[in-house]
């Protein structure tokens, strides 16, 4: 029955978008994934993809699966760059980990538009500005 599932929710997970220099000190855009958990997070996979409407017709971007594995208390890692092409699309990562032998999941998507200097903050974990979503 339904009602014997429990629900699992995710509270100490942040993807975030972050410009930074790149190896040739250009400025690059890139998604990491924050772990705010006081507990190491393990089996980590993260799904990516961009799908949204451009110049009036339907696109969508090719899906990329990321194997991050473990990730420590209170780290992150780098899961991909992006491209400011795709900023007018939705971008949505969807990761799953155990935590305490039990397996989460949660769905995060960046609104069309949403990825924007305006909207930066202070990343925790990582230090640096950036669009965020917990």
């Amino acid at each position: 029955m339904l009602k014997d599932i429990p629900q699992l929710v995710v509270e100490n997970i942040v993807i975030a978008v972050v410009m930074e220099p790149g190896d040739d000190d250009a400025m690059v855009w890139n998604v990491y994934l924050v772990n705010l958990y006081d507990q190491k997070i393990e089996g980590v996979l993260v799904s990516s993809k961009g799908y949204g409407s451009f110049e009036g017709r339907d696109v969508k971007t090719t899906v990329l699966r990321h194997l991050i594995g473990e990730l420590d208390p209170k780290d992150y890692a780098k899961i991909e760059p992006i491209m400011p092409d795709v900023f007018g699309l939705n971008n949505e990562y969807w990761v799953s980990f155990y935590l305490d032998k039990k397996m989460y999941d949660k769905k995060y998507i960046f609104l069309p538009e949403s990825i924007k200097e305006e909207f930066f903050t202070i990343i925790p974990v990582l230090k640096k500005k950036g669009v965020m979503i917990r």
